[in-house]
């Protein structure tokens, strides 16, 4: 059955960096694009970002650009989100989720399969 599995959430303090891993099984990942998403108490669940089956095709939210950077290694099957500069407005519960093939992008609607999700919390 198709999994995915996030970790390397925690506590970190404003202007900190954590790397979240997507750990993928169950499906051919080279086959699919994967996103990240986000979800504050209170608040919509909002697209991060999204990578390709091949790693050339990349979106961020306008909210994370020049601070996230979204990589991949299909050896491995996972889907790494390095996250820099880190907010507190950064503060939410972080999703992986695996997106419909032949779709593109951060449209929660396109995506099949997702992740339990691993908290991020940035307070000093």
């Amino acid at each position: 059955q198709v999994q995915l599995v996030e970790s390397g959430g925690g506590l970190v303090q404003p202007g900190g960096s954590l790397r979240l891993s997507c750990a993928a099984s169950g499906f051919t990942f080279d086959y699919y694009g994967i996103g990240w998403f986000r979800q504050a108490p209170g608040q919509e669940r909002e697209g991060v970002s999204y990578i390709g089956r091949s790693g050339s095709s990349i979106t961020y939210a306008d909210s994370v650009k020049g601070r996230f950077t979204i990589s991949r290694d299909n050896g491995k099957n996972t889907v790494f989100l390095q996250m820099n500069s880190l907010k507190p407005e950064d503060t939410a519960v972080y999703y992986c989720a695996r997106i419909k093939r032949f779709y593109s992008g951060l449209n929660a609607g396109n995506y099949d399969y997702w992740g339990q999700g691993t908290q991020v919390t940035v307070s000093s």
